[in-house]
């Protein structure tokens, strides 16, 4: 299956047949060659467990961020993971490495999440993303969309899945409240999370910038009789709102809507089928396979 993103097809599935020639430039890189093409990687063992790099204050004079928001510029120098084939880390980067698509194109990749908050009553919460996103500003997409960051909170040290969704949970905890306002506490006592899968996916997004991840799908049910307050941080979320299902294919038929990529990938692959399980997620959940599409 393939995405058209910008008149180009950008994601394609990679089945056991045949591979794109960029899944082969990306599977063919060793942690060593990643390391020696982007030194400013700092590998794993030496990261320093700090959510942001140190700043220097220039970043203003980056012709990249000509135009962007100081806020979203700032939130640019997180310590994301960059790691390799197999989902295993290399080392820290920042978001900014991870998100041109020169460096995309040499194959960097790096890992993320994507939440999907549903209500007691099966209804999703959606976030238009912020005009002064520096990435896909103003798409409409799931809950929450992020990294986890080289932390040793969120990274997965024991090196197990396990762990490694753990720190996607730990991940999305605190991004929920920092993009939407949830309170952690109603986040860790109000509902419960569940890993999916994780896919591999590559598209590119407005100018010098990209998407290239290996992305940890986590659905959160809130327990009945509970509900959550939502109080979008509007450096982050433009817009909000609860639909079912019907109500979100409605907007996928609305032209003058726009979706983030990833977002229609997953809803083209399993999103309408896991949500008609949602009252018992077990036949679908800890997929430990990663879904490539790229």
């Amino acid at each position: 299956m393939s995405v058209v993103v910008q008149g180009k097809v950008v994601m394609q599935r990679v089945g056991k047949e045949r591979m794109s020639p960029y899944a082969v430039l990306v599977k063919s890189l060793t942690q060593e060659e990643v390391l020696e093409q982007f030194p400013e990687i700092i590998p794993i063992n030496n990261r320093p467990n700090t959510h942001s790099s140190a700043s220097s204050g220039d970043e203003h004079k980056d012709s990249v961020f000509t135009g962007h928001d100081e806020e979203q510029i700032k939130l640019m120098n997180e310590n994301c993971i960059i790691v390799d084939w197999d989902d295993e880390p290399i080392g820290a980067g920042t978001k900014k490495l991870c998100h041109l698509m020169e460096n995309i194109d040499k194959g960097l990749l790096h890992r993320a999440f994507s939440v999907f908050v549903f209500s007691a009553d099966g209804r999703l919460l959606l976030q238009q993303r912020a005009t002064e996103k520096i990435t896909f500003p103003d798409l409409w997409t799931n809950t929450c969309c992020s990294h986890p960051l080289c932390v040793d909170a969120e990274v997965g040290l024991k090196g197990t899945l396990e762990a490694k969704v753990q720190g996607a949970w730990t991940a999305a905890v605190r991004k929920l409240e920092h993009e939407l306002g949830i309170p952690p506490a109603q986040t860790l006592k109000r509902g419960k999370f569940h890993f999916l899968n994780r896919i591999h996916y590559m598209a590119p997004s407005n100018g010098p910038w990209g998407e290239h991840e290996i992305d940890y799908i986590l659905f959160y049910r809130v327990s009945d009789g509970c509900t959550l307050t939502v109080d979008p941080n509007p450096n982050e979320v433009r817009n909000s709102r609860w639909v079912t299902q019907h109500e979100l294919k409605e907007m996928f038929a609305n032209p003058e809507l726009k979706f983030t990529p990833w977002f229609k990938l997953i809803c083209q692959s399993y999103l309408f089928e896991w949500w008609g399980q949602l009252s018992d997620l077990s036949r679908v959940e800890n997929d430990t396979q990663i879904h490539r599409m790229v």
